[in-house]
């Protein structure tokens, strides 16, 4: 004999049933598709990044160039091979040398 549960069985608990694991894999593949679109990582973000990739490659250009520059002049301080003339300025400088028929222009 079937038990007095099993008889009674409500259509609102059948459909809750049947109607549970489709709707589990929709809200699931919204939430999935949310991200993929508005997430930090989405498809909307990629021209935020691209704007950022852009503007780091153009500092990273000008930090290249700096450091070019500064290793040439670090070249020219070499102990072995000095320029005259760099060692000359960097003297004048720090000591505060100057010729009495000699004009200062501060480049900095």
């Amino acid at each position: 004999m079937p038990t007095v549960r099993a008889r009674h069985r409500t259509p609102v608990l059948t459909l809750v049933r049947r109607a549970g694991v489709p709707a589990g894999a929709l809200i699931l593949m919204g939430f999935f598709a949310y991200y993929a679109v508005l997430g930090p990582n989405g498809i909307l973000s990629y021209r935020d990044y691209s704007r950022q990739l852009e503007k780091r490659q153009t500092e990273y250009a000008a930090l290249d160039k700096q450091r070019a520059e500064l290793k040439n002049r670090v070249g020219l301080l070499d102990p072995k091979r000095v320029n005259p003339d760099m060692a000359d300025e960097l003297t004048r400088k720090e000591l505060n040398v100057v010729h009495p028929d000699e004009v200062i222009v501060p480049l900095n």
